[in-house]
């Protein structure tokens, strides 16, 4: 998927590249070229995570098959300092590494909003993701309703909103695709959403 934003005056490009569900060798053929040309590479770090983890061993395995540094972008970073990415986006190609495909979140749909809004171009490169890949278990893709998030709890904080969007999808016959959440991700409690 190719978009464009019709104020953007220069050839640089940000890219939003989908990694795949399993590690650093899911990544299509099309994205690693793609991160290979970017002068910057950012993996956002916060909505899901590779299963070589984030520590400095893993990152040095991504960065020797990009043959770039990776930069890792944090839940501050992706929702509050966004514009430093679409600054830099401006005048030279970035990647924006994403666990799944791209448009698995919606905060990677805002992002793609607000860089066409400032007139910086964006080319999303697709990958799998748990949203299609959940077929692996047997049922049917068509027979799922709404997707759920489900946070872990704390001691003092047991949100129950996703249990009414179970229910609703069961008295439709329907299955539910239960995305886990993790406390650790999350500076605070306030913080969790």
């Amino acid at each position: 998927t190719h978009l464009s934003a019709e104020a953007a005056s220069s050839s640089s490009m940000l890219y939003l590249v989908g990694l795949g569900l399993g590690d650093q060798k899911d990544i299509t053929l099309r994205g690693l070229e793609a991160v290979r040309a970017c002068h910057t590479v950012y993996l956002e770090a916060y909505t899901s995570l590779l299963s070589l983890g984030l520590d400095p061993q893993a990152l040095s395995v991504l960065e020797e098959l990009y043959g770039r540094p990776v930069v890792l972008a944090d839940r501050e970073l992706v929702e509050q300092g966004v514009e430093q990415i679409l600054e830099e986006a401006r005048t030279v190609d970035v990647a924006f590494l994403v666990v799944g495909d791209p448009f698995g979140a919606t905060t990677h749909s805002d992002l793609v909003l607000r860089a066409m809004k400032m007139g910086v171009k964006v080319e999303v490169i697709h990958n799998a993701s748990v949203m299609n890949a959940v077929g692996a278990c047997g049922l049917q893709l068509y027979r799922f309703g709404e997707t759920v998030s489900i946070p872990f709890f704390t001691d003092t904080w047991r949100p129950d909103s996703f249990y009414n969007k179970i229910k609703a999808n069961r008295s439709l016959g329907l299955h539910t695709l239960c995305l886990l959440g993790g406390y650790c991700r999350y500076q605070s409690e306030g913080a969790i959403t």
